[in-house]
């Protein structure tokens, strides 16, 4: 019995060091940081499971350094025993909270009568995909899931002008409709979100539409049939 007790007292001890260990050597690079790049404001620094390489959230960037702030690696991190990305975690978290900053009332929303599912869909409004996808909100309405859209014209001049008259019409989703199926909507300006969803997009490293962000942070680049996607959130 004096036996158990003497090996949990060391476990507890060596895991009270390690902590304490750890919070050092966070608290180094955070120092490190200011000196070397006090422009940089990290929101964010952890341990990883590779010894003496950090994980830092600086913005809508993840990276990895040393404590030293001399050696950084930019890049996923991954498990390849457990075939996981490391990186996906802290990304999600990011993501997510990129959304809520933008917030819902500045998106446009196709909500079901019971939302049991919230999916954000980067659109453009002519990209072939994305209108493949539009075409699915019904199926998306009828399984419960809330679709809301944030946009991103990347055709120039005319797409953006087509987008910002979308948003500031008086029927947002019956002028997407429409112009998700090729057909003229009145030209119209307003006050809109627009530039602030292509700023949102990029920072989160979106180069193509659609794509689709789930409520736990994961991004799916590219078109995924409603039937599949539905089946896997719901897993």
């Amino acid at each position: 019995m004096k036996y158990i007790t003497l090996i949990f007292l060391l476990t507890s001890l060596f895991t009270s060091y390690s902590a304490v260990a750890e919070d050092e050597a966070v608290q180094q690079l955070r120092q490190a940081l200011a000196k070397t790049m006090p422009k940089v404001n990290p929101s964010k620094i952890s341990a990883t499971p590779v010894q003496g390489l950090y994980e830092v959230i600086v913005g809508s960037q993840v990276v990895y350094m040393s404590a030293d702030a001399r050696y950084m690696i930019e890049g996923d991190l991954y498990d390849l025993k457990t075939k996981i990305n490391v990186s996906e975690t802290a990304k999600s978290v990011v993501r997510l909270a990129a959304i809520d900053e933008l917030g819902v009332d500045n998106m446009l929303v196709y909500k079901p009568e019971t939302v049991k599912t919230t999916i954000t869909v980067v659109t453009d409004i002519d990209c072939p995909y994305c209108r493949k996808l539009h075409s699915e909100i019904p199926d998306y309405l009828k399984n419960d899931v809330e679709v809301r859209y944030i946009f991103m014209p990347l055709k120039g001049s005319s797409d953006m002008k087509k987008t910002i008259s979308v948003w500031c019409s008086d029927d947002q989703q019956l002028a997407l409709d429409i112009a998700k199926a090729g057909g003229e909507i009145e030209e119209k300006t307003c006050d809109n979100p627009i530039k602030n969803h292509l700023v949102l997009a990029r920072d989160l490293g979106i180069r193509g539409t659609p794509a689709i962000l789930l409520e736990d942070g994961t991004l799916l680049p590219g078109y995924i049939p409603v039937d599949k996607l539905v089946a896997e959130i719901r897993k």
